[in-house]
């Protein structure tokens, strides 16, 4: 069968079978034969096209790598673990979104934090005028999911005060072109803050507010599948997600 998610990938991207081959130096016939044979390349050459074409190597050629692999590359994605949010460094969230080329994503249902936070605000606000896109999911201070997640936390009233004064904070870069913000209504088992293959992930943990809960830092790598499984769950709360009225 042809390898349609390759095709559709060229497609996507507005490139021919030449251009690809071109990039990666390889015959065009070559790239020919992984598109209607569906023949799967050598490694470095699945990376290569991955990369041409910003989408992971698993995706294009599901089979290639044996699950062995695929968990020994998804270990090698894990940088580090905070045991608690607090524990991250200080300018480690500023790093983060300071080495964002192209996407800057966060889901969470407030992120106080941040939003007081003026130098992160100026960096997410320099991204977006340098073309980074910006997108940020905050929870709807009055749906039932917030309502429970106060509950749960020992907080009540307080979760959805944290998120309207959040939007409060971000009133500028609310106004700032690049810069996307939505409602979600979603059962939220973690916080996710990405700087394109980079990502921090608050765990939630019943009973315990964010900030005591662990953090992950985790890089992609290719043919890993542990940063892609978060980046997929953010993709899906985005589509469900609405948004902010006034905005």
């Amino acid at each position: 069968m042809p390898n349609e998610r390759l095709r559709a990938a060229l497609l996507e991207q507005g490139l021919t079978i030449a251009t690809l081959a071109e990039s990666i130096d390889v015959d065009p016939k070559t790239v020919e034969r992984w598109i209607t044979k569906d023949r799967t390349p050598y490694r470095r050459h699945r990376y290569a096209v991955a990369s041409r074409l910003g989408v992971d190597e698993t995706f294009l050629w599901p089979d290639a790598l044996s699950n062995d692999q695929v968990t020994a590359a998804s270990s090698s994605e894990l940088v580090t673990i905070y045991p608690h949010r607090t524990s991250v460094p200080r300018d480690a969230w500023g790093r983060l979104f300071a080495a964002a080329e192209e996407e800057i994503s966060i889901l969470v249902y407030a992120g106080l934090f941040l939003s007081e936070d003026a130098g992160i605000q100026r960096t997410l606000t320099d991204k977006a005028k340098a073309g980074v896109r910006v997108r940020i999911l905050l929870g709807d201070p009055d749906s039932p999911q917030v309502a429970e997640r106060g509950t749960d936390e020992g907080v009540d009233e307080a979760m959805a005060a944290k998120i309207r004064n959040a939007l409060v904070l971000y009133k500028n870069l609310r106004k700032q072109d690049g810069v996307e913000f939505r409602f979600h209504r979603t059962v939220l088992y973690n916080s996710i803050y990405r700087a394109d293959d980079q990502l921090l992930v608050n765990t939630h943990v019943y009973g315990v507010t964010a900030p005591h809960a662990p953090v992950w830092h985790l890089r992609r790598i290719a043919g890993g599948d542990l940063v892609n499984t978060y980046l997929e769950s953010f993709e899906r709360v985005w589509e469900g997600a609405t948004p902010i009225p006034g905005d």
